[in-house]
């Protein structure tokens, strides 16, 4: 992307406005068989609507920090994206009680209760619905979301600078989550155009990069497999024709 991108928003911005129609995250479940595509220009809509909610009904500011309790998922790598909109530190598999607000999925609701700020909550069912009753103490994400804006300000300029991301004991800023994504694409051999497959978790720096970062530095797009182990061999090699899949990361 342009040598100018300082932060994953950046990184965005550009793919948006070289190719908005080419395909971004193709993501798929095989435990439930679900497969959502997602174009540069859907996924910055998606971006765009997240961030207003969390700048806006959330009141998040620059420098808060957001315990992102998701797995890998189409719409966890929405919210990476919209907490680097904002300046928010998203803190990946962070602790509630200390974090100023916390994203959960179905199956850390309780873990996530310990937040005292905003909470809300992701059912991570096929085509971004909501839970049929909504939990206690939390926001839907698929409620909220829809009705938020399509194009997103910051209040305050992002500081390429300032503390972005959290996931381990790694603690990286904009700028050099921006330059290790470009490094491991590199290292991926991903180039405009390529197609990566990789069914990485998202509880590590490189299936963070591989799911996300790297493809999005590049100019490349991700099939993001969540239980991909449950696929045989010859249904792994029948996707990666259908995907046209040019580079792995499993």
């Amino acid at each position: 992307m342009n040598a100018t991108d300082r932060t994953p928003a950046d990184l965005l911005r550009s793919a948006l406005a070289a190719d908005p129609s080419r395909p971004l995250v193709t993501f798929y479940d095989d435990a439930t068989g679900e497969r959502v595509e997602l174009s540069v220009a859907t996924f910055a809509n998606w971006v765009a609507k997240t961030a207003n909610l969390l700048q806006g009904d959330l009141a998040a500011e620059p420098g808060d920090r957001l315990a992102l309790l998701l797995p890998a998922h189409w719409q966890s790598a929405v919210w990476l994206l919209a907490c680097s909109s904002v300046g928010v530190v998203a803190d990946v598999g962070g602790v509630p009680s200390e974090a100023d607000l916390v994203v959960s999925g179905p199956d850390t609701l309780e873990q996530a209760r310990a937040c005292s700020g905003e909470r809300m909550a992701l059912a991570l069912r096929p085509l971004g619905g909501r839970f049929p009753e909504p939990p206690a103490g939390f926001g839907d994400y698929a409620v909220e979301v829809p009705s938020q804006g399509d194009r997103f300000a910051p209040y305050a300029p992002v500081d390429p600078d300032a503390p972005a991301l959290v996931v381990g004991a790694m603690e990286l800023t904009g700028a050099e989550l921006v330059e290790r994504a470009r490094a491991d694409a590199a290292k991926l051999d991903l180039a405009p155009g390529s197609r990566l497959l990789t069914g990485r978790s998202y509880d590590t720096w490189e299936g963070l990069s591989a799911g996300l970062f790297a493809p999005l530095a590049s100019g490349a797009s991700v099939v993001l497999c969540r239980h991909l182990d449950a696929l045989s061999q010859e249904d792994l090699r029948k996707r990666m024709e259908s995907e046209r899949v040019t580079n792995t990361a499993v």
